[in-house]
């Protein structure tokens, strides 16, 4: 899995999909209605005769990601097996929640429980039975389901690309199905259609997004309620996204994410604390007891025996656009999750977000429940049914500092736009440039500038309903395309594990076959600790001479070998070329570690100053580095070392068959 392609620009998929994306609009802008129509019946054929095949694929995704957290699969890395993680957990967590769902929150955290509340899908509304069931339904909507659905493809697209090193972009999925096929007409279709539905998600969720900005600032500040107002609106958050997204991943996503994160976890304890605090704490426990008693039920509840059109509405309605945005929420976690293991992969995309979300949800919707319920407070029931743009500042209205805390609202609604919009363009751009995230700054600004020009067009032509309609439907299409690719992951999932249970034979290196007048220079390796000449040296004096000697015999076999020594980087390689099978690679590299007594936690080698680093002659396999050091060895030792780990592969190819 070693052919993908260096270019930094894709031209099929950069071009094709521009030209797509300008068609799709122009239809949308200039005939909104016959496309809203035409959207609005493929939507409606789907529910009515594919909702049962949207609800099993959901089911068979959240069951094959806790499966895969939990067996033995979990302990393999999204990467080489020595890498680790990129980012803290803090950082990672915020990452996640702001790119995953939060600017749903902000608009459907009051509204949906509300709403709920007061028309059920079955029974009568505005009751104690109705409040719970509201918060049911919200838990299952905004729970478990949804985050698997974004962790399976990030699953998939992080394996592939860093652990096998395929391009980080949809077509990786379909790897082990159709092979190198990826890097034709097929791959190519795969990513525009990612492409596509990526932009028209963040487009229409921007235009959406401006209409709650715009009811806030005029909430706030009696700015009038218009188009002109929303173009501004879409004009002002396209700009801040393009300077976020020219400043990359590691400080303009990332600081943004973390101030939203940090804002989001101030307003959620502010609403606990001066709201009602007891009961909310009661609900939410109690809350998260019924959607875990309930879930299986839930899963497959499909309302067959009431005949409501509820389900369409509402669950098939967010399953489709959970999917829809999968290929971009799913690309932006895999990129975020280099390092982690597969469990710790499921466990913090499932669980953290989750929770969080279940928090706010509880928080802010039984809150409003009880305003309406108990409170008397029935004008806020009857805004949210009006206009849900302004349910979070109607309902925020009845707390002290009502005006700072509606600012406040707005703003994290506006940097929640900032960080789905520029997240969303480093998505695109990478999808048409073969995976690479250092492509050019015009490439990055001319998706960003691309996702506001669509949004401030269909807005301003009343073709933003068609758009969401028809992202939407194009989940049918995905859902099927994701099914084939988890069983290509499980497949490849299994593959990686006989890998690791041939390593098994023997868990420490082979003891070194060293001489009497050897072991002194060992030991005074590992006392000393090794600088860069010295490991330099050895590898081209002992590693690099073992390494021939392996090959000279390895030919004289018959078998495709060959050395080749990288100067720059440091580092010696064997491969043997196994035709059809897995082939086998056996390399010695220098890294760079810190010393000891001079580690400091928050300070990474690349920081650390050269008088406190010492190197290791570290030995990598095809699987990563394997966390031991042969500095010091011998030559014969580093052949049986070799010997050694090719025995090994051998077997692993034993158990494949």
């Amino acid at each position: 899995m070693n052919g993908s392609p260096k270019a930094r620009l894709n031209p099929p998929v950069f071009f094709t999909s521009s030209g797509l994306i300008v068609l799709l609009v122009a239809f949308a802008a200039l005939f909104p209605e016959k496309a809203s129509e035409l959207f609005t019946e493929l939507q409606a054929a789907i529910v009515a005769n594919a909702s049962w095949f949207y609800v099993l694929t959901v089911a068979i995704i959240l069951i094959t990601v806790c499966f895969l957290g939990l067996s033995r699969y979990g302990e393999i890395k999204l990467g080489p097996d020595h890498s680790t993680p990129d980012y803290s957990y803090i950082t990672w967590f915020a990452m996640l929640f702001s790119a995953g769902m939060g600017i749903g929150l902000m608009f459907f955290g009051v509204a949906e429980p509300v709403m709920h509340f007061l028309s059920p899908p079955v029974g009568d509304g505005g009751t104690v039975q109705a409040a719970r069931e509201a918060m049911k339904i919200t838990f299952f909507h905004w729970g478990l389901h949804a985050w698997a659905i974004y962790a399976i493809v990030a699953l998939i697209l992080a394996f592939f690309s860093y652990r096998h090193g395929l391009p980080l972009t949809l077509r990786s999925a379909l790897y082990p199905l159709i092979g190198e096929k990826i890097y034709g007409p097929i791959g190519h279709a795969v990513d525009i259609f990612a492409v596509i539905g990526t932009l028209f998600g963040v487009a229409t969720s921007l235009g959406y997004g401006v209409l709650q900005v715009n009811s806030g600032l005029n909430h706030l500040f009696d700015i009038p309620v218009g188009l002109t107002t929303q173009v501004v609106l879409i004009v002002f958050v396209t700009f801040l996204a393009i300077l976020s997204v020219t400043t990359g991943l590691d400080k303009g996503i990332r600081r943004l994410s973390e101030l939203n994160m940090a804002l989001a976890v101030l307003l959620l304890a502010f609403v606990l604390l001066a709201g009602p605090t007891v009961f909310l704490l009661q609900a939410f426990v109690q809350n998260l007891g019924s959607y875990a008693s309930d879930i299986v039920r839930n899963t497959f509840n499909l309302f067959a025996y009431e005949k409501t059109d509820w389900i369409g509405g509402w669950t098939i309605l967010y399953w489709g656009w959970w999917m829809s945005w999968a290929p971009f929420v799913g690309l932006f976690i895999a990129r975020v999750s280099r390092g982690r293991t597969i469990r710790e992969f499921a466990m913090g995309v499932l669980f953290v977000p989750t929770g969080f979300t279940l928090m706010w949800m509880t928080f802010f919707g039984n809150t409003a429940i009880n305003m309406i319920l108990n409170d008397g407070l029935t004008s806020l029931g009857d805004t949210v049914s009006s206009d849900v743009t302004i349910a979070l500042f109607a309902f925020l209205e009845q707390f002290p500092f009502s005006g700072i805390l509606s600012l406040l609202a707005t703003v994290m609604v506006i940097v929640f736009f900032v960080t789905s919009s520029d997240s969303g363009s480093m998505v695109v751009d990478m999808l048409c440039s073969n995976g690479r995230d250092d492509t050019p700054v015009w490439q990055r600004v001319y998706w960003a500038g691309g996702e506001g020009v669509v949004a401030a067009v269909l807005l301003a032509a009343g073709g933003l309903g068609a758009l969401q309609t028809m992202t939407i439907a194009s989940a049918l299409p995905f859902a099927v395309v994701l099914l084939i690719a988890t069983y290509g992951l499980i497949k490849a999932l299994r593959i990686d594990a006989f890998k690791r249970d041939s390593l098994q034979l023997n868990v420490q290196p082979a003891a070194p076959m060293v001489h009497d007048e050897n072991w002194r220079d060992r030991l005074s390796n590992i006392v000393d600790y090794p600088d860069k000449e010295n490991v330099n040296r050895f590898l081209g004096s002992i590693a690099k001479p073992a390494c021939e000697s392996v090959c000279k015999e390895l030919r004289e076999h018959e078998l495709d070998a060959h050395v080749e020594e990288d100067r720059e980087r440091h580092r010696v390689r064997l491969t043997v070329l196994l035709g059809n099978e897995v082939d086998f690679v056996y390399e010695v590299r220098s890294r760079s570690h810190v010393k000891p007594n001079f580690i400091q936690p928050e300070e990474s080698i690349e920081d650390a100053p050269e008088e406190v680093r010492y190197y290791r002659a570290e030995v990598h396999l095809r699987e990563g580095g394997q966390d031991y050091d042969v500095m010091g060895w011998s030559k014969v030792a580093v052949i049986n070392d070799i010997i050694d780990q090719y025995h090994k592969h051998m077997h692993f190819l034993h158990l494949l068959r």
